[in-house]
């Protein structure tokens, strides 16, 4: 997983042209969010198992009201698809930032 998170923000961050660039772990607020791009207002975040277990669910939807409340969209995406192409990942997040953009 770690190899493969790696990689994603390899994508993400590369400074190409007309192409959006991600932070990630961006501190926001209280917050600090997995992936980030300015320009598009869009938040990533990478939700693993423990996102669906006790009051996670409760803490990620106040996280998402607050963030909406700053203008910022937030694309809540597993880590089980993560693992299985990254490479589909990155370019999905890439074309939601562009469109945004």
């Amino acid at each position: 997983m770690i190899d493969k998170a790696r990689r994603l923000h390899r994508t993400l961050s590369a400074r190409l042209p007309d192409k959006p660039i991600f932070r990630r772990q961006h501190p926001l607020g209280p917050y600090v969010l997995d992936f980030y791009c300015t320009t598009a207002h869009l938040a990533i975040e990478i939700d693993g198992i423990s996102h669906d277990m006790g009051e996670r669910p409760a803490l990620d939807q106040r996280r998402n009201a607050w963030l909406k409340h700053q203008g910022v969209t937030v694309v809540r995406l597993p880590a089980a698809e993560l693992m299985q192409d990254v490479d589909a990942m990155a370019d999905a997040i890439i074309q939601m930032a562009s469109e945004k953009r």
